[in-house]
């Protein structure tokens, strides 16, 4: 791929990890000289339409916690990790120039801005040698067997890709290449504080004591019947975050899976994990082929939902006030922690769209800010999917939240523990002009 006098680029974004990183190996070969660069969008911190941040607190604690691990990880292989704030590509920009770069790496992603962020650089520097190498998902683009031409559901997806052989884990690397002399971070890589997540702790090392853990248990065997508690640490299987940032890698979850079915049997249980995985599959190659319509309010059909936005439900939605405990008590967990279930989001998701009759993005902007685990393509993806402008075939969810509270949390234990005890018993106080709705005016 290069030769040993090249200097090399390598652009980590959602790829914080050393095991099984093709796209570090291939940085690394025959490499004189290697970068590994981080770039902090300042971007992150600006609000959106609704209100929202891209990076919540949570969320950047997680990071700058998988960051902090990651560099010393690398300066046990001679190496650092540069990070930067700033517009990314500018930044890159910068350091291409600043120590004559010849071959820019990065992991294919198929967030929008990513790819635009991709192509800009290009544009500027079109006599340097890119590579984009398959980091984030179990398949590379050219095992999928139908091509770009993505199959309409999941359904579909599953039965044409389930079987297919997974390519072998990339060892990590025992040594590197040298960053070039001179070479300065605008910001070191931040120390940050113990999240208060449950027990997420962001970085390699804490993903993989997890991933050992996990399956050092009965867990796994027990998944099915577990998986849609709104509460407990092991009652689902918590991978999300560090796969969601990289710094841990599918297919080794997967490899380990195999193992664990291998050593104490596969049932129901063990296959639906990979079935989880192979949806998270689907909606990076739904992302990927939908490119720009994963923000539309009309998602990939013709016809808008008849939602609006309407501030004051949002609001009342965001911080866990409105007339419903169950959903009041997942959003106070969100904003405690950073983190809910998957039931949790299903349930405030189908809120927010049917009961309070609002635009889903509004709903997927905030998950972004908020969770710990946010990852481009499945979160716009399953909001998509619950709005009914996606890739359900049935044209969305509508959850009955009486009877999900019932069936999920049939003693109140979890409305108890997060809900506030105060909440507002309407979900209006002001008409369609923002005159106040007195009590005597409600039904």
């Amino acid at each position: 791929m290069t030769t040993a006098s090249q200097r090399t680029l390598y652009w980590l974004t959602e790829d914080l990890r050393l095991q099984d990183n093709p796209a570090l190996s291939a940085a690394a070969t025959n490499s004189a000289s290697l970068i590994c660069v981080f770039c902090w969008d300042t971007g992150w911190q600006e609000s959106d339409r609704f209100g929202n941040q891209r990076l919540g607190a949570h969320r950047e604690n997680f990071l700058k916690q998988t960051l902090h691990n990651l560099d010393q990880s690398l300066r046990q292989l001679g190496q650092q990790l540069i990070v930067i704030r700033g517009n990314p590509v500018d930044s890159i920009s910068s350091l291409i120039s600043q120590h004559s770069i010849d071959v820019v790496v990065r992991s294919q992603r198929p967030g929008t801005f990513e790819r635009r962020h991709w192509r800009s650089l290009q544009q500027r520097f079109p006599f340097l040698t890119y590579h984009e190498v398959p980091t984030f998902t179990l398949l590379r683009q050219e095992q999928l067997p139908f091509g770009e031409a993505l199959p309409e559901t999941f359904t579909q997806f599953r039965a044409q890709v389930e079987a297919i052989a997974i390519d072998p884990i990339t060892p990590a690397p025992k040594h590197l290449p040298p960053p070039p002399h001179g070479l300065t971070s605008s910001d070191l890589v931040p120390r940050a504080f113990p999240t208060e997540a449950l027990n997420f702790v962001g970085g390699e090392s804490a993903g993989l004591n997890h991933l050992h853990d996990y399956f050092s248990t009965d867990a796994a065997s027990q998944y099915k019947q577990t998986r849609n508690a709104l509460d407990g640490w092991y009652q689902s299987s918590k991978f999300s975050p560090w796969l969601a940032n990289g710094s841990l890698s599918a297919k080794l979850l997967l490899k380990t899976l195999r193992d664990y079915e291998r050593e104490q049997g596969a049932n129901d249980s063990t296959y639906w994990i990979f079935f989880e995985l192979l949806w998270r599959e689907y909606f990076q190659w739904y992302a990927t082929n939908h490119k720009h319509r994963l923000f539309r309010f009309a998602g990939i059909h013709d016809s808008k939902p008849l939602t609006s936005f309407y501030a004051a439900r949002f609001r009342k939605w965001c911080t866990g006030n409105t007339p419903l405990p169950i959903v009041n008590a997942c959003m106070a967990q969100l904003n405690a922690t950073g983190y809910i279930s998957n039931r949790g989001r299903q349930l405030v998701a189908s809120c927010l769209v049917n009961e309070l009759s609002l635009d889903w993005r509004c709903g997927a902007a905030y998950f972004e800010q908020q969770l710990i685990d946010y990852d481009v393509a499945a979160n716009w993806g399953n909001w998509q999917y619950i709005a009914g402008v996606g890739a359900d075939p049935r044209g969305g969810r509508h959850l009955n939240l009486s009877k999900q509270a019932v069936e999920h949390d049939p003693d109140g234990i979890f409305v108890a523990r997060w809900a506030p005890a105060v909440f507002a018993p309407t979900l209006d106080s002001v008409d369609m002009v923002d005159w106040p709705i007195l009590p005597e005016d409600i039904d």
